[in-house]
């Protein structure tokens, strides 16, 4: 029997290859764009809120419509008893966060009469009630573990706001929760990535948004793509002390040790979140008594763009950032879930707007004319 061979098939992640049209987010050089506004404009001016609306209807919200979609956010991030009845149910102990989140949410969609329905206005109303839960769902499964109360989320809050204060079960003051909006809004979306494209896939089956959510979560928990950034708070503990990091980046280089939170596939001259991460990272962790961390970073950075010419991406100053923030290591990639989550449903959204389901073709390298005697 003949194999059809595909000649110039591309292996190695479809490096390169474009899989699709979009006007979600985009790369060029160093510039990351939301709908055409850069990261830096949107970290400076917008809020979280805003950001999310302007990823989901490509225009930029008035008061009226940022306040509405705030005001549905937080009515619809509360939990119903039955669905925490259910999400108790769940074990914790000795559990991967992301692997809690990803069963969590799809659960939800058990709860959700229309989840099945895929009309356009359908669709943003389920887009509304998952993004609002997302922060709550992460914090109840740290409150969880850790055996404290769940805390329900107050009404009239951002997201940010209810987030920090879900988490710690105190009021956050106003500084961590302008650090966490501005976090959320720099990991919102990034093009075509591991996880938006398993979302877009999972969409084009025209399966429901819990679905293509939960493939999001699946791709995000690998740690090739979201546990970069607790990789490298491990790797400062292991340094310890600002005087050792040079000699440990000259030993890891020399033992060809991956160097965590350095280079980027699509970025060659620098990660633009990286930079405004870098100096947030600076102040954040000067305030709380964590310079240490930073200025371990700072010499690292030096280190390794003197002597491999790569430049820091966003997960090597997010580390610090969330760390002095209080945030234990391994809720890093949870939280970098609860922005992408804005990013997926975008993605979701201009799928379904215009749907082909992805069927690529793989290069025959396997035996033929094979007999089964």
């Amino acid at each position: 029997m003949a194999v059809e061979v595909y000649k110039g098939a591309v292996d190695k992640g479809l490096e390169g290859v474009v899989a699709c049209t979009t006007a979600v987010s985009s790369i060029v050089d160093a510039t990351l764009c939301y709908r055409g506004y850069t990261i830096e404009d949107l970290a400076a001016n917008a809020t979280f809120e805003e950001v999310i609306w302007l990823l989901w209807n490509n225009e930029h919200p008035t008061k009226d419509q940022s306040e509405k979609l705030m005001k549905e956010l937080s009515e619809s991030a509360v939990l119903s008893d039955q669905t925490i009845s259910f999400l108790n149910t769940l074990p914790v102990k000795d559990v991967h966060p992301m692997a809690w989140l990803r069963s969590a949410v799809s659960a939800l969609s058990l709860w959700d009469n229309n989840s099945q329905d895929l009309s356009k206005e359908n669709q943003r109303a389920v887009g509304v009630r998952l993004m609002s839960k997302m922060p709550t769902l992460v914090s109840f499964f740290h409150r969880k573990r850790e055996g404290k109360n769940f805390v329900q989320p107050k009404p009239g809050k951002t997201m940010a706001w209810n987030f920090m204060y879900m988490l710690s079960g105190e009021e956050p003051n106003p500084e961590a929760v302008k650090v966490m909006d501005t976090c959320l809004t720099l990991h919102a979306d990034h093009e075509l990535n591991c996880s938006a494209f398993s979302t877009r896939v999972t969409a084009s089956s025209l399966s429901d948004i819990y679905s293509a959510i939960t493939s999001g979560i699946g791709s995000l928990k690998g740690p090739l793509h979201g546990g970069a950034n607790e990789q490298v708070m491990r790797m400062l503990f292991e340094i310890g002390e600002e005087d050792k990091a040079a000699a440990w980046v000259e030993n890891a280089l020399a033992n060809k040790v991956k160097i965590m939170g350095f280079g980027h596939r699509v970025y060659k001259n620098g990660d633009p979140r990286a930079k405004i991460l870098k100096s947030m990272s600076k102040s954040l962790s000067e305030s709380t008594g964590n310079a240490k961390w930073y200025k371990i970073s700072d010499i690292i950075e030096q280190a390794v763009v003197s002597q491999k010419g790569l430049l820091p991406n966003v997960d090597f100053y997010s580390a610090t950032v969330y760390y002095s923030m209080g945030i234990p290591m391994d809720m890093f990639t949870p939280i970098f879930a609860v922005s992408r989550t804005s990013g997926w449903l975008a993605h979701a959204y201009e799928q379904y707007d215009n749907n082909r389901i992805y069927r690529p073709r793989g290069e025959w390298t396997g035996k033929v004319g094979q007999h089964w005697n």
